[in-house]
């Protein structure tokens, strides 16, 4: 049986109602809480979409140890590496061709997903890529998270060094690498809206 805990997440005056969980059962009760409050937009929804692992600093490879997904102010961080199961509702949610999953680098997230879980995210937009083109800046197309969300938000994104290559893989996750994980997410979501909604 996983542990769920949900924590309220602040960033610049918002409020994001996080859910941290290794629970199948969680994971599926969240799902249902997004189809359900954004029933009247689910052929167009934008989704922040992120995942962490624990950096190596030589050879060999980490599996992909968290799943962050962000729609409006509500955020789910999942812990695949302890979850009791990965519930079938996450495979038919990511795989849906109607949502859009916003991320940098989304692709290459994607592609572990595919390769650590069997997960298909089945329509990704990177938001470096999509910046650069909507704002006529090429200088963004290979830009970070922080670069992206200045140009766009004209917000500043904290991304400790120490909480990025963090212990990812720990069961019980820190309050900053909480902060972190959903605030990347949450990011890439608002990104994501704002330039996905002038199209």
């Amino acid at each position: 049986m996983g542990e769920t805990k949900v924590y309220t997440v602040g960033f610049e005056g918002d409020e994001i109602t996080t859910t941290v969980t290794s629970s199948g059962e969680a994971v599926e009760g969240w799902i249902d809480e997004i189809y359900s409050v954004h029933r009247r937009r689910l052929h167009k929804l934008v989704i922040g979409l992120d995942v962490e692992w624990r950096p190596l600093f030589g050879p060999g490879y980490s599996r992909t140890a968290l799943l962050q997904l962000c729609v409006g102010r509500r955020c789910l961080i999942f812990q695949l590496l302890y979850a009791d199961y990965i519930p079938n509702a996450l495979a038919v949610f990511l795989d849906d061709t109607d949502f859009r999953f916003v991320g940098v680098g989304v692709r290459d997230d994607a592609v572990r997903l595919s390769n650590d879980y069997g997960l298909n995210v089945a329509s990704t937009v990177d938001l470096g890529e999509l910046a650069a083109e909507e704002m006529g800046r090429p200088d963004l197309r290979h830009a970070g998270l922080k670069a992206v969300a200045s140009a766009v938000m004209d917000v500043s994104v904290d991304k400790p060094q120490w909480v990025r290559t963090g212990p990812w893989d720990d069961y019980y996750l820190s309050g900053e690498q909480v902060q972190y994980a959903c605030t990347d997410a949450f990011v890439s979501f608002e990104v994501g809206r704002m330039l996905l909604s002038e199209n």
